[in-house]
């Protein structure tokens, strides 16, 4: 079980990777970390640099994906993309994006949330 939720993970990952391409992202990053938290995707476009939480689920039944982005995890979000901002030098505006994804039987439903949340600093 634990290993086919490792492999649904990793292919919604490659999913949200493909959508951000597909709509003129360019992928920067994929599972940077900083210590112990890990920021799933960062990419950017001409506007912004762009960290992504990626959510991926086999069914809504237990609620959508996004609704797993708790508040300690979007804490640690702004926490690892403030340290990569800092190391690159980075000027650009900053937008935090969930990617809800959920497996179905011919391929996969991809919800894009741009800002979906704000830091708090």
């Amino acid at each position: 079980m634990e290993n086919n939720k490792a492999e649904l993970g990793k292919k919604g990952e490659e999913v949200a990777q493909d959508y951000y391409k597909k709509n003129n992202y360019t992928i920067r990053e994929t599972n940077w970390r900083y210590g112990h938290l890990e920021i799933d995707i960062i990419a950017e476009n001409v506007n912004y640099i762009i960290f992504c939480e990626v959510k991926t689920r086999s069914s809504s039944y237990m609620g959508n994906p996004e609704e797993f982005v708790t508040k300690q995890k979007q804490y640690n979000l702004i926490k690892a993309a403030n340290n990569y901002i800092n190391r690159h030098n980075l000027m650009k505006e900053v937008r935090f994006d969930i990617i809800s994804i959920i497996s179905k039987d011919l391929g996969f439903q991809v919800h894009h949330i741009p800002n979906a949340f704000l830091p708090r600093w």
